[in-house]
């Protein structure tokens, strides 16, 4: 629990498992007075008022805002452009406007120009999730242990990023500050492809015969499980991911499937060395994930 709040009016725009594990996160640190959940969604705000982790409620965006040292935009990231239009003249001289979304440069180009002089402009993105949405999948240990991307635009205040980053590491995460470009290669590889393999594969399977379905979920092992958790993530997050992160999502597409390629090569030949070192190569990346306690 904090000495004192590190802001006095956080307003959060979109109560899914990320803005709800996020205000569940700061009301277990007491990190803030006072805590605003605003959506679009009259279900989801009944749902927050029932589960009592925000103080108010609204679902207009200059309302929610009006007044907040802190504005943090939990939407997806399709949307942020009309959300920054809405908030644009309610936001408060000095306040900090941040968000959670997975691709960066698109944050930057639909949501800077919306930040007028005098507020400060820090994109981030905690790396947490589940494939459960909505306000009662979230939960405020969430973000323990886990890593969360700042993106600041140059010339951003350096008091600024420390007193979003203060919040953050007392929500439990560990700070990393990171270039936007780079970030959304980064997480092309470790993120995005992944969920795009994961989608390609289950896909796969539901275009299968029904008799094969059956036997798919019947006796799925470990791996096609571990791809259908995946396969189950939000549709309209996922969507606005992949298209705002084609570019690098593309490359690193390109490149796997070259990987896959010489893979399929070595299995058809027989070069039974090649795919031992291939599998050993893969080894090391999961022993080094649970070295940092990122497994």
């Amino acid at each position: 629990m904090a000495d004192k709040p590190v802001f006095d009016r956080i307003a959060l725009i979109g109560i899914g498992l990320i803005g709800s594990s996020l205000a569940r996160a700061i009301r277990r640190g007491g990190l803030a007075g006072h805590v605003v959940a605003c959506d679009s969604s009259e279900e989801v705000l009944a749902s927050v008022e029932r589960l009592g982790f925000a103080d108010s409620t609204t679902s207009s965006v200059p309302e929610a805002v009006r007044g907040a040292d802190l504005v943090v935009v939990c939407t997806p990231v399709g949307t942020f452009a009309d959300i920054g239009a809405a908030m644009r003249p309610a936001l408060s001289p000095g306040a900090i406007v941040s968000d959670t979304g997975s691709v960066k440069q698109c944050v930057v180009r639909d949501l800077g120009p919306c930040i007028p002089e005098g507020v400060h402009f820090v994109p981030g993105h905690p790396i947490a999730g589940t494939e459960h949405s909505g306000p009662e999948a979230g939960f405020a240990e969430l973000f323990d242990g886990r890593w969360c991307i700042l993106t600041p635009p140059p010339g951003t205040d350096r008091a600024a990023v420390d007193r979003l980053s203060e919040l953050w590491r007392a929500c439990g995460a560990m700070i990393e500050v990171m270039d936007p470009g780079h970030h959304d290669q980064v997480l092309a590889v470790t993120s995005h492809l992944p969920h795009l393999i994961a989608f390609t594969i289950v896909g796969t399977a539901s275009d299968l015969g029904e008799h094969l379905q059956q036997e798919v979920v019947q006796f799925a092992a470990s791996g096609f499980r571990d791809f259908t958790r995946i396969a189950a993530s939000d549709p309209i997050m996922w969507r606005d991911i992949f298209l705002n992160n084609r570019d690098a999502l593309l490359e690193v597409s390109q490149r796997m499937q070259e990987d896959l390629a010489r893979l399929q090569r070595a299995i058809r030949w027989g070069e039974g060395e090649e795919i031992e070192q291939r599998i050993r190569r893969t080894r090391e990346i999961r022993r080094r994930l649970i070295d940092a306690k990122q497994a």
